[in-house]
């Protein structure tokens, strides 16, 4: 049974950053729980990261990618690097059904299940099942109303998403960077 689930958005907007997810897991047609925390605040509160996919897949790239921002001494630009290069060279990450998303004060990234990174040239991030209707509704908020906060996008477009997509609910959790 495939295993669907998430919503999550990461703005990095004014030296500041905001990373936000729902809190649903879905296996098949049925929602299993609501309340799923699918975020972590890493390197002594200096990043973020999200994930979509396979909760205990995410939890094994959760701890690869934590050990790389300490091998790299915080460096988040070296970490996602090193990680995805792993990912991609490893036997046993290559397996993994997970995607990350990260963010600093300073960068945005996301690493696809296939060991890609990619840094959004605009400093948003969305990955999940609803992530597309997220960033849709980040990029309307952020050209309307360009005064927003990151935190502000951040919980507008989850409610959107979480309004639009099956796979996700309106049970929001965020984590900002000041």
């Amino acid at each position: 049974m495939k295993i669907r689930s998430t919503t999550v958005l990461g703005i990095v907007k004014d030296g500041k950053a905001a990373l936000g997810s729902d809190g649903q897991v879905t296996m098949g047609n049925t929602v299993m729980k609501a309340n799923a925390k699918k975020l972590r605040v890493l390197q002594n509160g200096q990043v973020i990261a999200g994930f979509a996919g396979s909760t205990s897949d995410a939890l094994t790239l959760y701890d690869r990618f934590n050990s790389k921002l300490e091998e790299f001494r915080g460096n988040v630009p070296r970490a996602v690097v090193e990680l995805g290069k792993d990912w991609r060279n490893d036997k046993y990450l290559r397996r993994l059904e997970a995607m990350l998303a990260v963010v600093s004060r300073e960068n945005a990234f996301l690493l696809s299940g296939t060991g890609d990174v990619i840094e959004p040239e605009n400093g948003i991030v969305a990955i999940g099942s609803g992530g597309p209707y997220a960033l849709a509704a980040a990029r309307a908020f952020l050209k309307a109303k360009p005064e927003i906060s990151a935190k502000e996008v951040v919980e507008q477009s989850l409610q959107i998403a979480g309004q639009i997509c099956i796979y996700s609910n309106t049970n929001i959790t965020i984590e900002t960077l000041d």
